[in-house]
């Protein structure tokens, strides 16, 4: 805890930027943001070293905030700037979640830095929000209030059955790499795929792939009408300056 705590306030974070493709246009048109924790004689340590203890000392909620405004005070600077609109994904965990004031800083945050609440999207898994569905569900709608975008991170992984799709107000589904990878010699995964775009277009979601490595994958999901993909192919996680070059 006392290793997290120096980290933050010796400002060792950064946020990195994984870019998203839009398919039918190929306009690199958002991108997800990733913590990262540059030690000063240790280099880069894995956030899956840091994260899972963050969270289970509380001090996810404090690094969270701090990414959330990284992301805006970035967001705000590239509109300010005259750069085509880009929205930046931040994930939430289940212990930000359960935070009573959530809300609260996520509207002093766009505030003060003057960003439109459309250029963020929280991306939340259903593991998360299975834990407290009907304090999950008022948060969502409160997310959606506010005019924040809202994506359902790691589809069909999770523990939500299909009919909480009816109730979730969500924007997106992101498919998890496990449906993406190999789906060239994977005829179920293909199957799985299909269904899952065509269901979430139904209901009038976008759907976004992660984990593309490989053009043939990126031109199968392209061939099933995925709206956007994510992974190697399309870019490695980048710093802000990097990603501008994308835009």
């Amino acid at each position: 805890e006392t290793w997290l705590r120096y980290a933050l306030k010796r400002q060792e974070f950064e946020v990195y930027y994984q870019p998203k493709q839009t398919l039918m246009t190929g306009r690199i048109a958002g991108a997800e943001a990733l913590i990262r924790r540059c030690h000063p004689e240790q280099g880069y340590i894995s956030p899956g070293r840091f994260v899972p203890l963050a969270e289970e000392t509380g001090l996810i909620v404090p690094i969270g905030e701090w990414v959330l405004r990284t992301v805006c005070e970035q967001s705000a600077r590239w509109r300010q700037q005259g750069l085509p609109p880009v929205q930046i994904s931040v994930n939430l965990s289940s212990v930000q979640l359960n935070q009573p004031n959530l809300c609260q800083t996520l509207e002093r945050i766009l505030q003060e830095v003057d960003l439109p609440a459309h250029y963020l999207e929280l991306e939340v898994t259903e593991t998360a929000l299975m834990q407290d569905v009907d304090s999950a569900l008022r948060l969502l709608h409160q997310f959606k209030d506010q005019g924040i975008q809202v994506a359902l991170d790691d589809f069909g992984t999770g523990y939500a059955s299909l009919g909480y799709l009816r109730e979730l107000p969500i924007d997106t589904l992101k498919i998890d790499t496990c449906f993406v990878r190999g789906i060239a010699q994977d005829p179920k995964n293909q199957v799985i795929l299909r269904r899952i775009i065509a269901l979430a277009h139904d209901l009038d979601l976008a759907v976004v792939a992660e984990g593309v490595e490989q053009a043939e994958e990126m031109e199968i999901l392209k061939s099933y009408g995925c709206d956007a993909i994510q992974g190697f192919w399309v870019g490695i996680p980048m710093q802000a300056g990097d990603l501008v070059q994308h835009f």
